[in-house]
Parts: structure tokens; sequence; C-alpha cells
């Protein structure tokens, strides 16, 4: 029992169930209509107080939120592997070495095709005065940094503002008067009023709501992202949280003979994600994702191995010696602080928690992981095709698998996701996800997968030597090996 008022008392069960009757009440004193009154309107204060307080504690402790859509954007423009490949191998000042690594960090990428913000990366069209891409002369150029990040500024807003409508209007029972909070992130570009600002005003939402950027963290943004968007619904279950990931990776390729710089070029490219998160009670209508647990582990090893810098002539990727061999020495121990969060998950070996969306930042990088964790094929099957169709897209890169899960009809399996990333420090973050509501309706996810992969699958057939499964030649893979190809 817990005192109410002097005199009076009720067991917190009674007090969040109390009526306007006051007739959970132990005693009420006789003959005093106006003690009567305030006794009863107590009652009615403390059960609204203690519902409210009930759900705060569960939503600490017990309330779910939920993943409830999440949707992607690409630009229109492909690039298809093997001609990106062979525009790079012909560019001046190359050396011998530097056309060799060329040609093996391309074809053992495992990617098909890309996406880029930049019209000029076409080898089908001329552009009058071009700034990236010379088409006539098939010569990559070098504008400034101030010259990509205007682009940025242009582009970048555009996906931003496209994936964050489309990741709304998937979310039945919720409006643009409902978001409370808008989280982006990005790494490939800086301007302000930034894409937080710009989606308040594209997409009309209050003036109120809550913005943070997430800015140059790398591939692994999206997981401080959504934990963010889940902190806030933790404090209060009426948040509704726009999360937006977008990289405009391509604005900062360049010729080099640099390993680092080559693997970059054969990885990278453009997109975005976004999601709407909420704890609010709302049925759901399709696929979900319950946010369970979150854990970021720095590696005692790796701090100059990645890194992404700020040159004169773009950005400047640092992939290092040895990433993969990093992750593959400290993967185990970067997910153990994650697992341990989850009792049900003790004992399990890896491959028995269904989906694993890793990010998929080169195919040795899946390797690593699918062999050191013992995955099946089809566990990684969702990270690899992503990396096929849409290349590395840094942060928004692992917000495509887990659509790719979701997009997967409805299993008989535990329909747990462990999903992880890894950035500049060296940097693992992860993340258990669960699967729930119906799946998809049969056909519908092959059509939806259909329907993302058409374009990109037909202008890769156009052209010859794919070679996504191409071997690298045994006297370049120690240098691609060092540049975390």
């Amino acid at each position: 029992m817990r005192s109410v008022k002097p005199g009076y008392s009720c067991s917190s069960d009674e007090a969040s169930t109390a009526g306007p009757r006051g007739s959970s009440w132990s005693r009420v004193p006789d003959g005093s209509l106006d003690m009567m009154l305030l006794v009863t309107a107590g009652g009615w204060i403390l059960s609204l107080l203690s519902l409210c307080l009930g759900r705060q504690s569960s939503s600490n402790g017990h309330m779910t939120v939920i993943l409830r859509s999440l949707e992607t954007a690409v630009p229109e423009t492909i690039m298809v592997q093997s001609q990106v490949r062979d525009v790079f191998a012909a560019q001046s000042g190359l050396t011998r070495l530097g056309q060799r690594l060329i040609g093996a960090a391309f074809d053992s990428s495992g990617i098909d095709t890309r996406h880029t913000a930049l019209r000029e990366f076409t080898v089908d069209t001329a552009f009058e005065d071009p700034v990236f891409f010379d088409q006539k002369e098939l010569r990559i150029l070098s504008p400034s940094t101030k010259v990509r990040n205007e682009v940025y500024a242009e582009e970048g807003t555009k996906l931003f503002v496209e994936a964050a409508r489309k990741a709304l209007d998937a979310a039945p029972g919720i409006e643009a008067a409902d978001v409370t909070h808008v989280v982006t992130a990005s790494c490939t570009g800086f301007f302000a009023p930034g894409p937080d600002y710009k989606v308040v005003r594209a997409l009309d939402l209050k003036p109120s709501v809550q913005r943070y950027h997430l800015g140059f963290m790398g591939c692994y943004a999206a997981f401080p992202a959504l934990r963010s968007a889940k902190a806030f619904c933790d404090a209060d279950p009426d948040a509704v949280v726009l999360v937006i990931a977008a990289e405009l990776c391509s604005l900062h390729v360049r010729s080099s003979n640099n390993p680092d710089t080559i693997v970059g070029s054969s990885l990278f490219a453009d997109g975005a994600a976004a999601a709407i998160v909420s704890a609010r009670d709302i049925p759901l209508t399709g696929p979900a994702l319950t946010l369970d647990h979150f854990e970021t582990v720095l590696t005692p090893v790796g701090e100059e191995s990645m890194a992404w810098n700020i040159g004169d002539e773009g950005f400047e990727m640092v992939l290092g010696t040895y990433v993969p061999h990093i992750i593959d020495e400290h993967i185990v121990g970067a997910l153990e602080p994650l697992l341990a969060r989850d009792a049900s998950l003790q004992g399990l070996d890896y491959s028995e928690i269904e989906h694993w969306a890793i990010h998929p930042g080169g195919r040795s990088i899946l390797d690593k992981v699918e062999a050191k964790l013992g995955l099946t094929p089809d566990q990684l099957l969702p990270a690899r095709e992503t990396l096929r169709d849409y290349g590395n897209m840094s942060s928004a890169t692992v917000m495509f698998v887990l659509k790719h899960i979701l997009d997967q009809p409805a299993s008989d399996g535990n329909n747990r996701i462990c999903s992880m990333a890894f950035g500049p420090g060296l940097t693992v973050e992860t993340a258990l996800l669960t699967r729930i509501g119906a799946g998809p309706a049969t056909g519908a996810a092959t059509t939806a997968a259909a329907a993302m992969t058409t374009g990109a699958a037909a202008a890769a057939d156009t052209a010859p030597g794919r070679g996504s499964d191409d071997v690298v030649p045994a006297d370049l893979a120690p240098i691609l090996t060092e540049a975390g190809a």
C-alpha cells in the first residue's frame, strides 16, 4: 500500500484504475460533500498520473520502439561497373601498376551497378562545359572541394527529401504534423541551414520539430541516428522520429595511382534511406522492426586504418592497412556486449540468429564476417545483393540491407536481426532488432525487389565483363588487401 492522502490509501493497481466514483478508496469520510468532491478529483488526478507514470516506466523497460517504415532513394544515373573501370583505367598519368590495380579492384568488388547524382558520369551522353567528367575525352576532371560541396547541397537535399517523404507516406497512421524529431546523418558534404532544416520545410513539418544532424561519422552513422530515435521514444512515448541518412560519395572520386583511392573509386556510390520510428500504439499493416538494443565498440587498433579527410579537391578516403583483418580479429569481441543484452540469445550459434544485416563496406569484409561467424551464404545475401546493385553508399547502406530483409516474405524463424557497421576509429556499431508484423503479400517481395533492380540489372547486362567473381591476380592481392578491398 502507498499513501495517497493522509487517511486514505489504495494499492498501486487500485490507483491506476480509480474512477470518478472513488470506488477503490479504502474509506470516504461521511458528511462532507466538499471532501467527497476533493477525493473524487484527487482520484482522477492520481489515475491520470499513475497511467502516465506507468506508461513512462514501461517505455523504459518494456514499451516497444518500432521502426514503422523504411524507404530508400537513389539518383537516376546508373554507373555500370565495367564501364567505370574502363574509364578509370584510361586516365592519363597512371602507372602500369595503377592500371592493373584498377582492373583488379573493380572486377573483384562484387558490384555490378552503382548510382550517382552526377549526370555527367555516363559514357552515353556528352555535356557542355563538363565539371566532373568529360565524356568526349573520357577524362575524369578535378573540381575544387567548394564546387563538389555546392553540388552536395543541391543534389543531396533532393535525396534527403525524397527518402523522407517516401518513409512518411509508408507509415500508416502517422502524418507530417505528428513528427516531433528529425535526425539526419551524412559525411559527404556540409551546408547550413542543413538537410534537417530542408526536410522540415519541404515536408511542411511543424516548425517546433527538434532537429539533429550527425555529420562526418562515416559508414556507421545510421546506428547512432537510430539509437537516438529510440532514446527519444523511450523518453517520450508519443514521439515520432524521422531518421534520414543520405550520401553523395561519387562527388569525391578522382583518378589516382594510390591503392586507397582506387579501391574507394571502385566501391562508393550515392543513395539515401529514411525511417519512421515511434512507440505510439498504432496498428501495423505490414512488416516492421523493433529496435531492441544498440552497442558501440572501439577496436584496440585501427585508428589510422580508416579515415575520411577534407582535401582541396574533394574528400579523401583512407582505407589503410588490413581493415578486413582488423574486423576479422575483433568482430567476436565487438558482438559480445550486444548479445549479452538478450538472455534468449545466450548459448546460440551466430548462425541461429535468423537475419544478419551487415554493412557491405566491401566484398572482402563480408567474406571475413561470413567465415568468422560461421554464417550461411543466405544470411549474407541481403548485404551482398545490396553491394552488387548499389555499391557502398556509406551511412545509408546498412538501411538498404535492413529494407532488403523487411521485403522478404515472413518466415517461421526467430525473426531476430543482428546488424553491424564499421567506420573510422575503427568503430564497430551493432544493433539487435526483431522483424514483426505481417510480411509482404505473396509475390510482393519479389516484385518490389525486381522493381528496385530492373534498371540496374538491364544496364549491367548490356556491358561485358561484369566480373563480380573475378579472381584478383596473386601479385596484386596483397596491395588491394592492405587498401581494404
